[in-house]
């Protein structure tokens, strides 16, 4: 069992190289980043390894249609080497305004895509020939005068029934965003079993991360109210509302799509529940943090993260969680 925490540029790089370097002081085993809009999260991690020592750095998640395969084994390779091994390199699909609208990309079979795209980054990691049969993207480059780096780790960002089950066959770990605890235990862990079990493999050693949002509070209605605003957009999302409907929040889905039909923000924000808050955040004082931490791994996460929610100290929840 681990404890992770998600550490974002912000709007300050040397905050946060301050706060990764805190994070490792307090043991916690690993820090990732986001792959957004703001500074590139494998130059991020860069700098992140290169103001400590101990603390295991990674992306969570950078979208696999935004560089081909040979290029993401390339930089990885490339930051485990200048890490000392400490890289988790996380994959994900993304979604179609992003993978489409920014980068101009497109997204056919994500499942299959995911398979072919990680089995090229391995291959060159290995120093293995990457292989020719693939549907999307074909290569031949192979690292030259360093490595291979064959135990960089590679997560996959799943939601589904069928990307968790390929995580679960393909990768080292999964990671997790929006994830309840009850889907953990219900739907994640059972599929991401299939999937070790398809490649011949136990659930031993597999890392199961999710995002945990947490806050260390007063006033719980404070974190509730700012994590509200920063949940709109996934709302909006296929594959997020697919799974939130999976996870037995389909009438949070139906208030927020009748206050969406309305025009009526304020009722989009309410209508994300009290019930789905305080299933998925871990908020309050210590023990409360602490306490939400805890539920993640009784549902079957190895490596439970703790990540920020606006108009909060972050750095008073990593003290606050240190201890879970």
């Amino acid at each position: 069992m681990a404890l992770g925490c998600f550490i974002s540029t912000g709007r300050s790089i040397e905050q946060s190289l301050a706060r990764v370097q805190r994070a490792e002081e307090l043991g916690y085993e690993s820090a990732y980043v986001t792959h957004i809009a703001g500074r590139e999260s494998l130059t991020v991690v860069t700098a992140y390894a290169m103001r400590t020592q101990r603390i295991r750095v990674g992306t969570g998640v950078v979208p696999i249609y935004t560089r081909t395969p040979a290029t993401m084994a390339q930089t990885a390779a490339t930051i485990d080497d200048l890490s000392d091994g400490r890289l988790n390199l996380g994959l994900g699909v993304s979604h179609r305004p992003v993978v489409e609208g920014w980068h101009g990309q497109t997204i056919d079979r994500p499942v299959a895509e995911m398979r072919e795209y990680v089995a090229i980054v391995r291959a060159i990691l290995r120093g293995e020939a990457p292989p020719a049969e693939g549907e999307k993207w074909q290569t031949g480059f192979q690292l030259s005068g360093f490595g291979p780096r064959p135990d960089v780790p590679i997560y996959v960002a799943a939601l589904s029934p069928g990307m968790l089950r390929l995580a679960g066959e393909i990768a080292d770990g999964v990671i997790l965003w929006l994830c309840t605890p009850p889907y953990i235990r219900d739907v994640v862990i059972p599929m991401v079993r299939e999937g070790r079990e398809r490649a011949g493999k136990t659930l031993e050693g597999f890392d199961v991360v999710p995002a945990v949002p947490t806050a260390a509070v007063e006033d719980p209605a404070v974190a509730h109210a700012s994590l509200r605003r920063e949940l709109l957009p996934y709302f909006g999302l296929p594959f997020y509302r697919a799974m939130l409907e999976r996870s037995g929040f389909d009438d949070v889905i139906a208030a927020f799509d009748a206050a969406a039909a309305r025009g009526d923000g304020d009722a989009m924000q309410q209508a994300i529940s009290e019930r789905f808050l305080d299933t998925l955040a871990a908020v309050g004082d210590g023990n409360a943090v602490r306490a939400g931490i805890e539920r993640y791994r009784s549902a079957g996460a190895t490596s439970p993260c703790v990540g920020p929610i606006g108009k909060t100290d972050f750095d008073a929840t990593l003290s606050a969680a240190a201890g879970a």
